[in-house]
């Protein structure tokens, strides 16, 4: 799917692989009226355990380097990764415009890895943005099957502010077909102020294949 972000117009193919070694391709283009020197493109991968990027097409470095990218050039830059799973990934450009420095950052870009049987859509903190210590609060994580498949398990963890982590809940998911959505919640309160993060991992039998984070600020009454 073509993208855009300005001054940069942007497209990752392709975004359902294999498990194993991949390429991807990188089409930049410049769509601004200033020509963009020493540009630096590098791919990062959000999930470095499940996706890893390990450079260029001929396999030095991670990144990769243009002597200049004119208005409307268009470039097409390929990179070498390893998947174990879906993950996200986003590309990064640096380079200099005139005399200043340039930095740009694409979007996430959701690569699938095609056997996997489920995906972790979403995970939701059913709560204003701010909440109050002693409020039960709801965690919902939505789980939509990829193709039909039977053994997956969600957890749910919480981190408080102090840095110490419990898991929630555990939900046995009997079964999924391809296409169907399904929602979990788990509960818990809140017992002392500050940033809580909570967390959601769906595993297919004992491998990982989708995680969720989200944030909540929790005040005094």
């Amino acid at each position: 799917m073509l993208r855009f972000k300005y001054p940069i117009e942007y497209e990752l193919n392709p975004t359902e692989i294999d498990k194993g070694n991949n390429w991807v391709t990188l089409k930049l283009k410049n769509i601004s009226k200033d020509t963009l020197k020493g540009v630096d493109v590098q791919l990062h991968s959000l999930d470095t355990y499940y996706l890893t990027v390990y450079g260029t097409w001929w396999g030095f470095g991670s990144g990769q380097y243009l002597k200049e990218l004119k208005p409307n050039e268009e470039v097409e830059l390929v990179f070498r990764i390893n998947a174990l799973g879906s993950a996200d990934v986003y590309a990064t450009i640096m380079s200099h415009i005139y005399e200043n420095y340039f930095w740009w950052e694409s979007s996430w870009t959701h690569i699938y890895v095609s056997e996997e049987k489920a995906e972790l859509e979403r995970l939701l903190v059913l709560s204003h943005p701010y909440t109050q210590i002693g409020k039960t609060l709801s965690a919902e994580a939505t789980v939509k099957g990829l193709r039909k498949g039977t053994g997956f398990k969600l957890e749910f963890w919480v981190e408080d502010p102090s840095g110490k982590s419990e898991k929630q809940a555990t939900t046995e998911i009997k079964e999924l077909s391809a296409g169907e959505e399904a929602r979990y919640t788990a509960e818990f309160t809140p017992k002392e102020t500050g940033y809580y993060s909570i967390y959601a991992y769906l595993y297919d039998g004992w491998q990982r294949i989708g995680h969720k984070t989200n944030y909540i600020y929790v005040q005094k009454q």
